[in-house]
């Protein structure tokens, strides 16, 4: 096994794969060098003296400029590097032509809807308008578990503190998001919750939904009912009459819409788990379907790569426009636009935001970008798509769930068990992390570092993913864990 790793033969600093001590001789094309400092697992060290003010390379790209001399051999970190980030830019495009082959196609074993499209779960949804009936919403869904029948996967309640009190694009984008979450085929049937007297009532989220099954999708305001609870199980009870008589059939792989997101990353998240992403997102856009990046400000230093490989113009100005209006957002509220990494990723080796962006957007492979998809939107285009969200996990895995994917891949390097309304595949990008909270792990990229290539890991991840897609559950449905989260940016009532 490697002690460690220079991605790209331009990179001034190498990655350490494992904990490497001071003093330490470390052979670099044919250059021996001796480690000046202790390199904690997942940081860099200079592969040469880098002058004060010279640009540090990482996969190939700048991740930022030395605050002072840095010699060869140093740990180089936030004490002696920063970002050159600053700003909104111009932008020109350069376009990369890169087409994916067309490969062999494949099935699993989905849920077709009335509406044509494909779930891969059958599952009662509890969706509330508004946050103060969200203790009525679990208590029903508690109740209604002695009722599931026949090919029922769980049942449900999506609470959120939203609803009302709201103006404007926040209540916009709540009324979409709930709207969205109501239209999702993994749902085999819906409840929608309402209080009566709230902003985003049952009929405002009527009007965002459009078209339904009404043999689908029911609706309860709980200030028209002496008994909300009882009245409410009656509606499920006909749901899970309804859904639970649906059957998985075989669906072409073209259907599936894979969410893609990274959280807690650390030093490692761009050598093996999101390499491994992008890999298996070019594997299933060669078969036709569809993945989703999504989390804008950590594309911020690396969009350039995306923009570049946009369809057309058309495509290209659209990305434009998601990563400069995100920049705003952040202006408009007097905050810094490249204040990140978090603390953790710091912990884990990430130093600036060039560094964590540059990881964080291999995870969508080497596919040209066809569609930009704004917040509370539906994926309208298959191949590669990207969707306006911020970094936040709950927030922006809830966003992809609205956009109509049916998987998230979440990679991650320090470890979460949240999962979002849909089926949250976690993969870790080292082996302890796995093997430490193997409840929450699904899936093991760290393998990469001790040999296994990224290639083979996945053709596994793809094989994965078709096993959920068809009924495997993953550790965060093991475990129960369903959650959502709203975008908030507005003022409160």
């Amino acid at each position: 096994m490697d002690k460690y790793i220079r991605i790209r033969k331009q990179d001034t600093v190498a990655v350490a794969l494992e904990e490497l001590s001071k003093g330490t001789a470390i052979v670099v094309d044919e250059e021996k060098i001796i480690l000046q400092d202790n390199i904690p697992k997942g940081h860099k060290f200079a592969l040469e003296d880098i002058k004060e003010g010279s640009e540090v390379y990482k996969y190939g790209y700048s991740i930022g400029r030395a605050k002072c001399d840095i010699h060869k051999g140093r740990w180089v970190h936030t004490h002696n590097m920063a970002t050159e980030l600053d700003g909104i830019l111009e932008y020109k495009y350069e376009k990369i032509s890169n087409t994916i082959e067309p490969t062999e196609s494949r099935s699993f074993m989905g849920y077709r809807r009335s509406d044509g499209r494909v779930g891969v779960r059958n599952e009662i949804w509890i969706i509330p308008t508004v946050g103060c009936v969200n203790n009525v919403a679990q208590s029903i869904a508690q109740k209604a578990k002695e009722y599931i029948k026949g090919n029922i996967d769980g049942i449900y309640a999506f609470t959120h503190p939203y609803g009302c009190s709201q103006l404007g694009d926040d209540q916009n984008n709540t009324r979409r998001i709930l709207a969205a979450l109501a239209n999702h085929p993994n749902a085999g049937g819906v409840l929608i919750l309402g209080l009566g007297c709230e902003n985003s009532n049952i009929d405002e989220i009527r009007k965002v939904m459009g078209s339904f099954d009404d043999k689908r999708v029911r609706f309860l305001a709980v200030q028209e009912h002496e008994d909300e609870i009882e009245s409410s199980l009656k509606l499920i009870k006909e749901l899970i009459e309804y859904a639970g008589g649906l059957n998985r059939e075989a669906v072409c792989v073209s259907e599936l819409i894979v969410g893609l997101k990274c959280g807690g990353s650390d030093g490692l998240s761009g050598i093996t788990a999101n390499p491994v992403t992008g890999v298996f997102s070019d594997t299933l856009i060669s078969k036709g379907g569809t993945t989703i990046l999504t989390e804008v400000p950590e594309m911020f230093g690396a969009e350039t790569i995306l923009m570049n490989r946009c369809a057309d113009e058309k495509v290209f100005h659209k990305t434009v426009s998601l990563i400069n209006d995100f920049k705003e957002y952040f202006i408009s509220h007097g905050q810094q636009v490249y204040e990140n990494p978090s603390p953790g990723n710091k912990a884990g080796g990430i130093t600036t935001l060039e560094d964590k962006s540059l990881g964080c957007t291999q995870k969508s492979g080497t596919a040209q970008v066809s569609g930009v998809i704004g917040y509370g939107e539906s994926v309208a285009v298959k191949g590669l798509n990207l969707l306006s969200a911020p970094g936040n996990d709950l927030v922006a895995a809830t966003a992809l769930a609205a956009a109509g994917a049916q998987i998230v891949l979440f990679t991650t390097g320090r470890g979460t068990p949240f999962s979002c309304p849909v089926p949250t595949v976690k993969l870790s990008t080292n082996t302890e992390l796995k093997e430490r909270k193997n409840k929450w792990i699904d899936f093991d990229c760290g393998s990469v570092v001790k040999g296994t290539s990224i290639e083979k890991l996945a053709d596994r991840l793809f094989e994965y993913v078709i096993d959920v897609a068809s009924g495997k559950y993953v550790k965060a449905e093991e475990a129960g864990y369903h959650d959502m989260a709203i975008f908030k940016q507005g003022v409160t009532l």
